[in-house]
């Protein structure tokens, strides 16, 4: 078992998420190209919606690099566990609390293992703006995925600190 400790992870990019609101709603901003590099603009985007209390992942990328919008409806507890042996944060752990109070984008950079679950009392909502197409160009490749939850060793727990 690989013991991982609580510390910043290099490559994690985390923005504020900046709500623009106005007498008829609000407005944010969730990809600008002048503000990201080019190796990680967006090649596909997906919402996905998450019940109470329920996590997705522990699972990580060869390749591709994640562009999460965590804006609401609910809160989230992300975690993220460094398993590049040639960073130098390796087997660091961070643990962010973002959603609806701390709306954040945050980019994720492959090598890194990542869930989050939801924490809040309602189902929370989160886009994602990934580097890569899934499943390749036509849905013909290999989906470029290492899944970890459902795995009695693993080293990657959603509900430790």
């Amino acid at each position: 078992m690989r013991d991982f400790k609580r510390g910043e992870i290099n490559g994690i990019i985390i923005k504020d998420l900046v709500k623009n609101e106005d007498d008829r709603g609000w407005l944010i901003e969730l990809f600008r190209e002048d503000t990201v590099d080019e190796d990680i603009f967006p090649q596909m985007s997906y919402i996905s919606l998450t019940y109470p209390g329920i996590a997705r992942g522990p699972h990580e990328h060869l390749e591709q690099t994640d562009y999460f919008c965590f804006l609401g409806t609910s809160d989230f507890k992300l975690i993220l566990w460094d398993n590049r042996k040639d960073s130098s944060t390796y087997k660091n752990k961070m643990i962010l609390n973002i959603g609806q109070d701390e709306p954040k984008i945050v980019i994720v950079p492959p090598g890194i293992v990542h869930a989050y679950k939801n924490v809040g009392d309602k189902p929370g909502l989160i886009i994602n703006l990934p580097n890569k197409l899934y499943a390749g160009w036509g849905k013909k490749e290999s989906v470029d995925e290492i899944r970890y939850e459902g795995m009695d060793n693993s080293p990657f727990k959603v509900d430790e600190q």
